[in-house]
């Protein structure tokens, strides 16, 4: 199963097709291609699939997500399994 999760835009790089950003998930911070966001901005929080952000999401409804899978984690853990 695949889930898009929202991240932090830290940075944004090139434009047009070549259009990425540093995304910080929780802290953990990866690349993602912006391409299909153009009013992306520094700040805005996105949905994140495979690598490609595909929405804006209000900080609010971003926090919720990431309390919905840390509520996850701490059920899944004793079970020796963990949603990243």
């Amino acid at each position: 199963m695949c889930l898009a999760i929202p991240g932090k835009i830290l940075s944004i790089e090139g434009d047009d097709l070549n259009r990425s950003g540093r995304i910080s998930f929780g802290g953990v911070v990866r690349a993602a291609s912006l391409v299909y966001l153009p009013e992306a901005m520094i700040g805005d929080y996105a949905i994140v699939h495979a690598g490609v952000a595909i929405a804006i999401v209000d900080a609010a409804e971003a926090q919720q997500t990431l309390d919905d899978i840390a509520a996850m984690n701490a059920i899944a853990a004793p079970l020796g399994e963990v949603y990243r």
